[in-house]
């Protein structure tokens, strides 16, 4: 789902996000979508977000972190656009 110039967004998403597969669901779905980028549990119990693509693309991922996987529950989502981002092939997690 390439369309128009490739832009980024950072989200941090919070709620009862680790331990519920949420980082695989991200992973699945940015590389459905066609994005790049990387996704991370943090120390403070939230999950971050670097991705990059088409603005579009980024849009429908934003609304499906906001869904979040079946046993997840999203309080609250942060979003930065137009981030600088190293050139990235693929979407991967960190561990």
């Amino acid at each position: 789902m390439q369309d128009g110039p490739r832009t980024s967004l950072q989200a941090r998403i919070q709620g009862r996000v680790q331990g519920v597969g949420f980082r695989f669901f991200v992973l699945r779905e940015a590389r459905g979508l066609g994005l790049t980028g990387t996704v991370a549990n943090r120390p403070d119990g939230s999950v971050e977000v670097k991705a990059a693509g088409g603005r579009e693309a980024l849009e429908e991922l934003l609304g499906r972190l906001r869904r979040g996987p079946t046993l997840s529950r999203v309080d609250h989502v942060e979003v930065q656009w137009d981030i600088p981002l190293p050139d990235m092939s693929e979407f991967t997690i960190e561990f």
